[in-house]
């Protein structure tokens, strides 16, 4: 079964410091791209113009930005995905085709030349791509159907064998708060192992999305110390001596644990130091290989040999992008630049939320994944939780109401989204009820937003979801209310996460003005 996500990013794209960019449909089909321009195009020769690649759940985004960081244009393009009761799967065929046509989009309507961009750099959803000696892809699917060689971020095919990883109690563990997520990428490996034999003893790489795409774009299987920390037990701490320009390039992978992987079946990954997970890895931003291949230049109408950057985590992305740009207020106490960035979170929203905070030193936080060493911001500790299900949860809801068609329709023809009408609904019923405050329209419906399992704090992935409160009516009013409670209980998840760090070691500000950002990004 296939599905197309609408509305909602996994993602943020940004504009990285080191000078690099880190932050649906058949694959075979025509593709369409969405634009969008922000500022008239600059039609001076002489100027430096940076490439930012950004793949999410449902669509790849095309930024290109000056040299200060202001956004020139961007483009997207859908991107096809399977979902089959836990299974979620993509094509890497089809997401490099999306790049493309997203690059040249984004390209023409900014009136940029191939000759002017100076580099580029990948941030993608953590999933995992599977492909052979030859660079081709590995189904890791049970139609056998060998475009399918993603298993995706959000795919919970795996609880089984995370359930048992997690029985051994590994040291590794301690660096994952306490257990792997089926989200995370060994549980997922022993599945295919144990499932599809076939397809295991053909995988030459096993990566994370957006390492692939960095190996796609310069051939070099460097890794990304983002993504193999976060999402591969890699321990980045091994790494610590290593933070200056000349030690930091093409390091040896020296912080695999193999008794890990010996001890929940996975030894054959060991063989060849690590060759199919990852031989050597690089700080992110930093170059790849000779830049761009000729090969990749051609499909991306690009200049071969230009800066790669290693690639990030799209939540890690987001996350460096926010966290060092929130002005410090005149009344806000004053205090070192680091320890004003410890005391943020940012929260990185889409399909789901990831709730990232940063230390200068390591916080072992039960259900909380991390700490996680240079994993987003150089030389502090990371900690991240989330919500498996945000955006996804809030489509859920409204979709699948009876009076959700009319409602749209409604949206439509008065050209505003149908959120911005649910939320005008809302508005009026505050106030024909005469109530004090929106948020007591809902005093007798609660959400529990577990409907994917629960991330963090409770790292559950079996919870469920419930929705209390429910009747007999099925008007747009009651479509409005489950919308505000469905806000409401993601709000209070957070809310949730925010105050177990704090109990935990960290000091995120809970006040609205100081409190971190909080990242929407929605594509069309």
């Amino acid at each position: 079964m296939s599905g197309k996500r609408r509305g909602w990013s996994d993602s943020a794209p940004l504009l990285a410091q080191q000078h690099s960019l880190q932050k649906s449909q058949h694959p075979y089909q025509p593709r369409s791209v969405s634009l969008e321009m922000t500022t008239s195009a600059v039609p001076a020769t002489a100027r430096s113009v940076f490439l930012g690649i950004d793949v999410g759940t449902g669509s790849a985004r095309a930024g290109l930005f000056d040299e200060n960081g202001k956004l020139l244009g961007s483009s997207s393009s859908p991107i096809q995905i399977w979902k089959d009761g836990d299974c979620v799967e993509q094509s890497s065929t089809d997401i490099w085709h999306a790049i493309s046509a997203a690059v040249k989009a984004a390209c023409s309507l900014a009136e940029v030349s191939k000759e002017e961009v100076k580099g580029m750099g990948f941030a993608a959803t953590c999933s995992l791509v599977a492909v052979d000696a030859e660079g081709s892809p590995v189904t890791v699917s049970w139609s056998g159907d060998s475009r399918r060689n993603i298993i995706v971020w959000m795919d919970h095919r795996a609880v089984e064998q995370a359930e048992r990883i997690n029985s051994r109690n590994s040291t590794v563990l301690q660096y994952c708060g306490g257990a792997l997520s089926p989200e995370m990428q060994p549980p997922k490996l022993l599945w295919v192992k144990e499932n599809l034999p076939d397809s295991w003893s053909m995988v030459f790489r096993w990566m994370d999305l957006s390492d692939w795409l960095s190996y796609r774009a310069t051939g070099d299987d460097t890794r990304s110390l983002c993504t193999t920390v976060c999402k591969w037990t890699y321990l980045g701490h091994a790494h610590m001596h290593q933070n200056n320009e000349k030690d930091s390039r093409d390091m040896e992978a020296c912080g695999w644990d193999d008794d890990f992987w010996e001890e929940i079946g996975l030894s054959d990954l060991v063989d060849g130091h690590h060759a199919k997970i990852g031989r050597s890895v690089a700080f992110p931003g930093h170059p790849l290989g000779s830049g761009l291949t000729s090969t990749a230049a051609k499909e991306l109408g690009l200049v071969a040999g230009i800066p790669v950057g290693t690639s990030l985590i799209d939540a890690h992305a987001g996350g460096v992008g926010v966290m060092e740009s929130v002005p410090l207020s005149d009344s806000e106490p004053k205090e070192s630049d680091k320890e004003a960035l410890c005391r943020r979170m940012v929260l990185v929203c889409g399909t789901s939320t990831c709730h990232m905070a940063i230390s200068q030193n390591k916080l072992f936080i039960p259900g909380v994944w991390g700490p996680y060493w240079s994993a987003m911001v150089p030389e502090h500790w990371l900690t991240e939780g989330g919500q498996s299900a945000t955006g996804a949860l809030l489509d859920y809801i409204v979709e699948n109401h009876v009076a959700s068609p009319h409602l749209a329709n409604r949206a439509a023809s008065q050209r505003i989204s149908l959120f911005e009408l649910l939320n005008k609904i809302l508005e009026t019923m505050m106030l024909d009820l005469k109530r004090p405050f929106l948020a007591s329209l809902t005093e007798d419906m609660h959400v529990l937003p577990d409907f994917h399992g629960n991330r963090s704090p409770i790292a559950d992935p079996k919870a469920k979801g419930m929705l209390c409160g429910l009747t007999l009516d099925t008007s747009e009013k009651q479509l409005a209310l489950q919308y505000l409670a469905t806000v409401q209980g993601i709000a209070y998840g957070t809310r949730h996460i925010v105050e177990h760090c704090n109990a935990h070691g960290h000091e995120v500000r809970m006040h609205a003005s100081q409190f971190s950002y909080f990242v929407c990004i929605t594509f069309k």
